[in-house]
C-alpha cells in the first residue's frame, strides 16, 4: 500500500480501527486494542513480541540484512541509500559514506518533525486561503463580464438591425472569453485542491512515520517538502475593454468598437492569448509628433536630467546628476523632492503600481523604495551594482545588475526583497547584455510581457521574452536618417505593444512593432539629447532631455 495513503488517525488499533490501542507488537509493528491481541496472534502464526503501547518506543527494530540472513543491519550506506550489515561494508561499500544505522535514524526522524511542523503550520493553511478567495474572484469576474454584455447592447440599439449580426458576433466572442477564463480559474481551484489533497496526505504520513519505530521505513523516507512548498502563483486576469467609435454606416464592422483580449497569467507562467487584438484604424500613429507641453525643471548642466516616470498623467517624477528625485506637474510647478540616503546620485527611478517611487543607488548597491517620504532599503546586492529599473504589471521589479567587477551584466526580477529570476545568457552560453557597471541600460516591460532592454554600450535595442528567451535585437532601420550609429538611451512601451527608444545622439525617437519591425522615427519636436521616457495612459509620450532639463509631453497619434 501506498505509505501516503495510510489512515489519518494512527492512534487507533490497526485491525478493528474503532478502538484506541493499548498494545503495540514490536515485530509486526502494529497498534492493537486488548480486544483484537488474540485475533493478531491467531491469525499470524509466527513470533510475537507485545509491548504496552506507551512502552512502544522503548526499543528499536533493526532491518535484517537481505544478503546475510543471519546479521542484522548496524549500518546505513548513504552512498547506497540503504541499510548494511558489517559484512556488506568489508564487501561492497567499504569505500561508500557508511554511518551508524541509529544515527541515521534520527536524523531522519529530525527531517520529519521538520517537514511535519511546515506541511501543517505553513503549506497547508497557504493553499486553503488561496482556495477560500477563488469562488469570489469567479463571482467578480463574471459580473464585470456581465456588464461588458450590457454595453455590448447598448451599443447594438443605436445601430439597429443593420449591426445585430455585429453585436452577436462579439457577445460570442465575449462569452467564449468568460468561459475560457473561468475554466482557468476552475482548474486553478482543481489544482490547489489537489495539493491540498497531497499535504494532507503527507502530514498524515509523517505522523505515522513519527510513531513508528521501523527503522528500515523511516531510513527510506523521502521528504516532500521541497515540492509542495512552491504553492503556484495565481492566475491574473485582465478584463477585456470595449471602445465604442461614432457611427459610421459606410464602415459598421470598423465603428461598432473593439472587444479587446485580456490575457491570464497561470501556474505554469505561459500567457493565454483568447483572441486576436485589433484596433481602430484611427488609432494608428501617423509621421507627425505634437508637443503638447513642455516643463523647465531644475536639472541642467552640470546636472543632466536622464530618468522621468509618471503615474497619474498630471504629474511625474524626475532625477538626474544630483542627489534630489524631484515631482512635478504639468504646470511645471514642484511638488516634492526627496533626496537619496547615500546623498548620492539615484541610478535610475520607477513607479509601482501604488504609486510609490522606488530608485537604485549603485553607491551603496540598494534598490529602495518611498512610502510616504521614508526611504526603506528593499535588498543590499553584494558583489552587484543595480542600475536600471522598471516596475511590471505583475508588481515586480526588474532591476539591471552589473557586477562590481565590470565583467558581467544580468537582468534580475525581484518580487519585494526577493529574487525569483536571473537572466543573463542565451541559449549558447552568450550573454545578452553588454558589461560595465557605468553603460546605460534602460528596462521596461510590454503589455505583452516582453522584456526590453535598451543597451547603449551596445548600440541595440535587446528584446526577450518573460522566460529569458531572446526575441530580438534591433541596432537601426536598414535605411536611417542619420549617419551615426544607434545611441540607445530611455525606452518605454505603449498600449499597442509598440516599442519606443530613445536615440540620443541622433536626436530622435524610434518607434518599433513589438516584433522588433521598425516602424518610423519621432523626428520633430526640436529634441535636445532625448534620454528617458515613460508613456501615460493615454498613450502620450514623457520625454527627459539631458541638453535641455526639460521634459517634453509629446501626442505621436493624431
Amino acid at each position: 500500500m501506498d505509505p501516503y495513503q495510510r489512515a489519518q488517525d494512527v492512534l487507533q488499533c490497526q485491525l478493528c480501527d474503532n478502538c484506541i490501542p493499548a498494545m503495540y507488537c514490536e515485530n509486526c509493528h502494529k497498534y492493537l486494542c486488548k480486544a483484537c491481541l488474540s485475533q493478531h496472534i491467531y491469525d499470524e502464526p509466527k513470533q510475537h513480541k507485545v509491548l504496552p503501547f506507551d512502552k512502544r518506543d522503548s526499543t528499536l527494530s533493526y532491518p535484517k540484512c537481505p544478503k546475510h540472513s543471519i546479521k542484522e543491519c548496524g549500518f546505513f550506506c548513504r552512498h547506497c541509500d540503504i541499510p548494511v550489515c558489517d559484512q556488506c561494508i568489508s564487501l561492497q561499500h567499504n569505500v561508500h559514506d557508511v554511518v551508524d544505522i541509529f544515527e541515521n535514524f534520527k536524523s531522519k526522524k529530525a527531517v520529519l518533525r521538520k517537514d511535519f511542523l511546515e506541511l501543517e503550520k505553513s503549506s497547508c493553511p497557504d493553499y486553503q486561503k488561496m482556495l477560500s478567495d477563488i469562488p469570489t474572484e469567479k463571482a467578480e469576474l463574471h459580473a464585470n463580464f456581465q456588464k461588458l454584455g450590457k454595453a455590448l447592447d447598448k451599443q447594438g440599439e443605436k445601430l439597429h438591425r443593420e449591426i445585430d449580426i455585429i453585436v452577436e458576433k462579439l457577445k460570442f466572442n465575449l462569452d467564449q472569453m468568460e468561459t475560457k477564463q473561468l475554466a482557468k480559474l476552475t482548474m486553478h481551484e482543481e489544482e490547489i485542491q489537489r495539493l491540498i489533497s497531497k499535504v494532507t496526505q503527507a502530514i498524515s504520513y509523517v505522523k505515522d512515520l513519527l510513531n513508528c519505530n521501523d527503522v528500515c521505513l523511516v531510513s527510506l523516507y523521502k521528504s516532500k517538502n521541497e515540492e509542495l512548498r512552491s504553492i503556484p502563483s495565481k492566475p491574473k486576469v485582465l478584463l477585456p475593454h470595449f471602445m465604442p467609435e461614432k457611427i459610421n454606416h459606410e464602415q459598421l464592422s470598423k465603428q461598432f468598437g473593439v472587444l479587446s483580449a485580456p490575457f491570464m497569467e497561470t501556474e505554469e507562467n505561459t500567457v493565454d492569448y483568447l483572441m486576436p487584438v485589433t484596433f481602430p484604424a484611427e488609432r494608428l500613429p501617423n509621421n507627425e509628433a505634437l508637443i503638447i507641453t513642455s516643463v523647465s525643471t531644475d536639472y541642467g548642466v552640470p546636472n543632466g536630467l536622464h530618468s522621468v516616470s509618471s503615474f497619474n498623467d498630471e504629474e511625474f517624477w524626475t532625477c538626474g546628476q544630483d542627489s534630489i528625485m524631484r515631482l512635478y506637474n504639468l504646470q511645471g510647478k514642484l511638488l516634492n523632492s526627496i533626496k537619496t540616503t547615500s546623498k548620492n546620485d539615484p541610478c535610475d527611478i520607477a513607479l509601482t503600481a501604488f504609486g510609490d517611487l522606488v530608485y537604485t543607488d549603485g553607491s551603496n548597491c540598494t534598490v529602495n523604495i518611498i512610502t510616504d517620504t521614508r526611504i526603506q532599503g528593499i535588498t543590499i546586492c553584494q558583489g552587484w551594482r543595480p542600475s536600471n529599473i522598471c516596475s511590471t504589471s505583475s508588481g515586480d521589479l526588474l532591476v539591471i545588475m552589473n557586477r562590481i567587477d565590470d565583467e558581467q551584466t544580468k537582468l534580475v526580477r525581484f518580487s519585494g526583497s526577493k529574487e525569483i529570476q536571473s537572466i543573463q545568457y542565451n541559449d549558447k552560453g552568450q550573454s545578452f547584455y553588454s558589461s560595465g557597471c557605468y553603460n546605460t541600460k534602460y528596462i521596461t516591460e510590454n503589455r505583452n510581457l516582453d522584456i526590453c532592454v535598451a543597451d547603449w554600450k551596445a548600440g541595440a535595442v535587446v528584446v526577450v521574452d518573460r522566460f529569458g528567451k531572446h526575441r530580438f535585437t534591433y541596432t537601426g532601420p536598414t535605411s536611417s536618417v542619420s549617419e551615426e550609429p544607434m545611441d540607445p538611451r530611455g525606452i518605454a512601451t505603449d498600449s499597442l505593444c509598440q516599442i519606443l527608444a530613445a536615440d540620443c545622439g541622433n536626436h530622435l525617437i524610434h518607434i518599433l512593432d513589438q516584433d522588433g519591425q521598425f516602424l518610423r522615427y519621432i523626428d520633430s519636436c526640436d529634441l535636445d539629447y532625448p534620454w528617458g521616457l515613460c508613456v501615460d495612459s493615454n498613450d502620450n509620450l514623457f520625454v527627459a532631455e539631458w541638453g535641455t532639463g526639460k521634459v517634453k509631453i509629446i501626442q505621436y497619434y493624431p
